[in-house]
């Protein structure tokens, strides 16, 4: 483990700090901290960096309320840059983006990745904007019951394939419900983080659950 009078900070006391999601790997921000504003972090288990433009510390979310609890912390090769990996809650940047990071430069088509948050965030679009012509305009003008019915149309259709033993289709299906849920989500207000911890928390309960287990 490496230790922080072992890390190398600037000639102002700073380090780069790059910023990662530990669920979606996603590069949220670039930012400094000094000795003091890592041990805060450390201490506190939540991002806490030192604002180069005020010229303050800055506890990540407080005033926003959108903090970062800290999983990892690792120094790269020459222990000049830090990688600090959060479970965040709320978005990343003080524009509202989940990252930062938002402006492409160049973007090879073939290489953009597909995520669930990119998707929930288009239908969270949808909503506030209703598009005609829109399909997912058309399940939000006719409400959670319709939305529901598709759930369970869909459900249903899963089913079938997997009963089929078709699995091509069996991956289409589930697609289909992926999407319906989703939209259900955005249509009571559920963020797919909120999903994530759900799952992460039985994961660790599992997980203590054979440790447990393996001590008897």
């Amino acid at each position: 483990m490496v230790k922080i009078n072992e890390l190398k900070f600037d000639k102002d006391g700073l380090i780069p700090a790059i910023v990662t999601d530990v669920n979606t790997k996603e590069v949220l921000t670039l930012a400094y901290m000094n000795k003091e504003s890592l041990e805060i972090t450390l201490r506190e288990k939540r991002t806490c960096f030192w604002s180069r433009s005020r010229q303050e510390l800055w506890r990540k979310g407080e005033t926003s309320g959108n903090v970062q609890r800290v999983v990892s912390i690792t120094a790269d090769c020459d222990k000049d840059a830090l990688v600090v990996c959060v479970e965040k809650a709320g978005p990343a940047c003080h524009t509202g983006q989940e990252s930062c990071f938002f402006n492409p430069l160049y973007v090879e088509e073939s290489a953009k990745p597909f995520r669930l948050d990119s998707l929930y965030a288009l239908l969270l679009q949808r909503k506030a904007e209703m598009p005609q012509g829109s399909y997912t305009t058309y399940l939000f003008e006719k409400g959670t019951d319709k939305i529901l019915k598709k759930v369970g149309e869909e459900s249903t259709e899963v089913i079938i394939a997997g009963k089929a033993n078709d699995k091509a289709e069996t991956i289409y299906e589930i697609a289909d419900l992926t999407y319906h849920v989703l939209v259900l989500m955005a249509q009571m207000g559920i963020t797919v983080d909120e999903v994530r911890n759900e799952l992460a928390s039985r994961h660790i309960i599992d997980h203590k659950v054979k440790q447990e287990k393996m001590t008897k």
